[in-house]
């Protein structure tokens, strides 16, 4: 009866469904604007939860910048009454054409996209241009991921310039992910992020003094929320995002982050085809499959469950106490990853104190809405 996920009726729970226990959802928002110290310099990245009634929350509470990766995340958080959006995607392809789309479809929104790349950054101005409107670019910094963004330095400050210069494009800053930073202790990550940062702010100086207008530098995910939030630095917008869910994954990773699994996924027994085995109905289509097979999920009431096998609608687990389950049990599970277990779910099951509240739509689990 100790345990915070507590359901005290299932009966309308589909397994596998994934479900969302609010008072949890709610005590990591808490402890996400304790550490921010407020809500006026976070910019969360909606990527976890992909919900209007999550980013409702978010709003309620005073945080109303926030931060997308696709345009169907970006109108969802428009739909939830976001006036501030942050794409943090560098625009190409269609996606050009879309960014107008979206600046016309909503004048009221202050929008913002990523560039790395003077070609790219040279369409998306001829574009905006020729449409008669304009977006906010921020510069996408690598500082050692090597995923997306330019190294500080000439090439850098070129393509800043270029945004400044370019018609239908405003300059929007820098954006700074630094994922590649997991060091379980948190004074060993604490340096390596400050070792990045002290370039990044060396070279928004340099803009600066050389009349370069750098009005945000959007930092960091979760794991180095709590660094970048120790720093005194106005410019600086905290983009943390797992933390709202979290999950066994940064769970296990960052032992100094005190958030909690809010986001479990319910599953049941259909099998138990040898004595220490049992078949749940939780295959890879429920559950992120981006970890190792062993390693997807997280049993809570069965430490010693070993994962042996899965596919795509079952999941087999040894245990010394598969006596103890029948075909129809259940069991909860805890995500390694909850981001990309969240976009496959239609919908999620909310709980609060014990009690099924209702459905919430994963909105922005599409990667196309109507822009």
């Amino acid at each position: 009866m100790n345990s915070p996920y507590q359901i005290l009726d299932s009966s309308e729970i589909i397994s596998p469904g994934l479900v969302v226990f609010r008072d949890i959802v709610e005590k990591n928002l808490d402890r996400m604007l304790e550490i921010a110290g407020g809500p006026a310099r976070l910019r969360p990245h909606c990527k976890t939860h992909k919900m209007v009634e999550v980013a409702k929350m978010q709003l309620d509470r005073g945080i109303d910048k926030h931060k997308a990766a696709t345009f169907s995340e970006a109108e969802m958080l428009v739909s939830a009454g976001v006036r501030d959006v942050f794409l943090a995607y560098s625009m190409v392809g269609p996606n050009i054409g879309r960014a107008v789309r979206f600046v016309a479809e909503y004048p009221k929104v202050v929008f913002s996209v990523t560039a790395d790349d003077a070609e790219s950054i040279q369409r998306l101005g001829q574009a905006m241009s020729a449409a008669g409107h304009s977006i906010q670019v921020l510069l996408d910094i690598d500082t050692g991921q090597h995923r997306t963004g330019v190294e500080v330095g000439s090439l850098a400050e070129r393509l800043y310039r270029q945004i400044m210069e370019t018609d239908g494009l405003i300059p929007g800053g820098l954006h700074v992910y630094d994922g590649q930073n997991h060091q379980s202790d948190l004074a060993e990550r604490r340096t390596a992020v400050l070792r990045g940062w002290s370039r990044v702010a060396e070279f928004r100086d340099t803009l600066v003094a050389r009349g370069c207008s750098v009005p945000r530098i959007v930092s960091g995910g979760t794991g180095s929320f709590p660094v970048y939030a120790s720093l005194d630095d106005p410019t600086i917008e905290l983009s943390p995002g797992t933390c709202i869910f979290f999950d066994a994954g940064y769970g296990g990773i960052f032992p100094d982050l005190k958030f909690t699994p809010a986001a479990l996924l319910l599953t049941r027994v259909i099998s138990r085809p040898t004595s220490d085995r049992v078949t749940l109905d939780l295959g890879y289509k429920a559950v992120a499959s981006d970890q190792p097979a062993e390693r997807r999920v997280v049993f809570p009431e069965i430490p010693d469950a070993k994962t042996v096998l899965q596919n795509e609608e079952h999941l087999v687990i040894e245990t010394s106490r598969a006596e103890q389950y029948r075909p129809g049990d259940e069991l909860l599970a805890i995500p390694r990853h909850i981001c990309p277990t969240s976009a496959l779910h239609k919908q999620v099951f909310v709980v609060s104190q014990g009690a099924l509240q209702g459905r919430w739509n994963v909105a922005a689990r599409d990667r196309w809405l109507n822009i």
